[in-house]
C-alpha cells in the first residue's frame, strides 16, 4: 500500500472521501435500487493513479453490480443482513464488539455522538451503532462545516474507537457467507478502504 495522507478539508480530495463514506452507507443500509445500478454501470472504473490501492476492489463492485439486479440483490441482503428470527451477520458494532446487541459500544458511542451534537432520528429503527450511521458519522466530520467537530482529530478518534475495531469482522462474515455475492464484493472493497483511512490516521500521530 503506497503511504497517503489527508488534505485540507476544502479540497475535493477530502470531499471524495465525504462521498465515498456516503456511498459506503447507502450500500451497507439497503439493497441497491434502480437508480444506483445505474450509476454503477457508467462509474469509471480506473483511479487517477494507475495501479492505485484502492482500484482493484472497485473495479471488482463495479463489476458485481453490473452483474446484478434489484431483485437479486434484494434477495441477498434478506438472506445476509435479516434472516428468519435472527440474522446472519448483524450489521451493528455492538454485537461483533461485545457478542450481543445494545450492549456497552453502544452506550459508549451514544455518549460520544451526544458530546457531537448528534443523535438519531426517532423514526429510523436501526441502533446507531449500525455500520451505515457510523460511516454516515464520517461523513459529517470530514464534510462538516464547524471546525470545531469536523476536524482530522475527531475524525480519527471516531474512527479508532467505533469502525475500526470491527469492521474488518464485519467483513469477514460477508466474505465468508455461501449467499454472497454482490455484498461480498463491497465487503472487500469495504476492508480496503478502512486500510486506507487507517494508514492515513496512523501517520497523523
Amino acid at each position: 500500500m503506497k503511504p497517503v495522507s489527508f488534505s485540507s478539508a476544502d479540497t475535493g480530495e477530502e470531499l471524495e472521501r465525504a462521498e465515498l463514506y456516503g456511498l459506503l452507507a447507502r450500500l451497507w443500509f439497503a439493497p441497491p435500487d434502480a437508480a444506483l445500478f445505474a450509476q454503477f454501470r457508467v462509474a469509471v472504473t480506473e483511479a487517477p493513479e494507475r495501479g492505485a490501492f484502492l482500484e482493484a476492489p472497485w473495479q471488482t463492485l463495479v463489476a458485481a453490480m453490473r452483474a446484478s439486479n434489484e431483485d437479486e440483490a434484494a434477495d441477498e441482503y434478506a438472506a445476509l443482513f435479516h434472516g428468519v428470527g435472527k440474522a446472519d451477520v448483524f450489521l451493528n458494532a455492538s454485537y461483533h464488539l461485545a457478542g450481543a446487541l445494545n450492549e456497552k459500544p453502544l452506550a459508549a458511542l451514544r455518549s460520544d455522538l451526544e458530546a457531537l451534537g448528534l443523535a438519531r432520528e426517532v423514526a429510523v429503527s436501526e441502533t446507531e451503532d449500525h455500520v451505515t450511521y457510523l460511516f454516515e458519522v464520517m461523513r459529517y466530520l470530514i464534510a462538516g462545516q464547524d471546525v470545531e467537530l469536523c476536524n482530522l482529530e475527531r475524525q480519527r478518534r471516531f474512527f479508532r474507537e467505533h469502525v475500526q475495531p470491527w469492521l474488518g469482522t464485519l467483513c469477514d462474515l460477508v466474505e465468508q457467507h455461501p449467499r454472497a455475492r454482490l455484498y461480498a464484493a463491497l465487503a472487500a472493497f469495504t476492508r480496503a478502504f478502512v486500510q486506507v483511512e487507517t494508514q492515513a490516521f496512523d501517520m497523523l500521530e
